[in-house]
């Protein structure tokens, strides 16, 4: 098998534009072949032995295994990452939120100097590993409930060279979750309260499943993913009420949403005091909100 017969082989399941790059990408992250290498024809040289692998890749993939599984990286904001099953793979939506933060930090934000940050939900670790090496003077906490989750997030960021607290927190767990902050966390006595919080929490109610792909459904994991129909704000509702006793004054909470709920989220949050921004994401959907408190 080479370049061609595996994208064509992809096509009729994802379309010649996505059957490319993924092909281009199985090609690069296991074999070292860059698309110059393809074209010199290096993807016909592979050994049996790395044949036989990249069958079975064809194969992961033709049933809708996401590329990310199959070769368990994903790539997010010029970074690496190992993902795994059991770990939301990352989105670039996300990595547009990770972008508006970095960027308005950098153009004067009233964060203060020694930003704490804490990232409510880390799955792989992205948010908080990108905001760890992308914000100086930053001390991130890292919040998941899921143990995969953690150790795969204590492992990217000691790979990626980050320094991020990841602890076993459930936001559900508690209303007063700041006056203990989860029994023994490292944001435990941080009397001035946090610089910044951040959540790309589960947001897809139940009801919307049977509008997403066979390759999120299947392998995704859903308790990364879904939301009950009656209880949309399940998780925003905790983490706005954490953010409007945890950040001080001027301290921004930044949340990935669900649009269909963007401007109820809004109300909630100005019903609190804050002071509310909704941002689009790449593809013009209102998706971003920030709020100062």
């Amino acid at each position: 098998m080479n370049y061609n017969k595996l994208w064509h082989q992809l096509a009729p399941l994802y379309g010649d534009g996505e059957a490319k790059a993924i092909a281009q990408m199985v090609y690069e992250v296991r074999y070292g072949l860059t698309l110059s290498d393809i074209y010199l024809g290096k993807d016909t040289q592979l050994s049996a032995d790395d044949q036989a692998e990249l069958k079975e890749i064809a194969k992961r993939l033709a049933d809708n295994e996401p590329v990310q599984y199959v070769l368990g990286v994903a790539d997010f904001c010029g970074r690496q990452y190992h993902v795994e099953p059991g770990i939301l793979i990352p989105r670039p939506e996300t990595e547009h939120l990770c972008r508006l933060i970095t960027e308005h930090v950098a153009n004067g934000s009233p964060i203060r100097a020694t930003r704490s940050i804490l990232d409510i939900g880390t799955g792989s670790g992205c948010i908080a590993i990108t905001l760890a090496l992308d914000i100086p003077n930053s001390h991130v906490t890292a919040w998941d409930i899921s143990p995969t989750a953690l150790r795969v997030a204590k492992a990217n960021a000691e790979l990626l060279g980050a320094q991020v607290n990841v602890e076993q927190v459930d936001v559900l767990s508690s209303p007063s979750l700041w006056r203990g902050m989860g029994g023994g966390s490292s944001l435990r006595g941080m009397g001035g309260g946090l610089s910044l919080i951040v959540s790309n929490p589960p947001y897809i109610c139940d009801s919307e499943a049977d509008q997403m792909e066979a390759n999120v459904l299947d392998y995704e994991p859903e308790i990364a993913l879904f939301v009950p129909d009656d209880d949309p704000l399940k998780f925003y509702v905790p983490i706005m009420n954490l953010a409007q006793s945890a950040l001080h004054p001027g301290g921004q909470l930044w949340l990935e949403t669900n649009p269909l709920y963007e401007e109820i989220i809004e109300e909630r949050l100005l019903e609190l005091g804050f002071n509310v921004t909704a941002h689009d994401d790449q593809f013009g959907k209102t998706r971003f909100i920030q709020a100062i408190r």
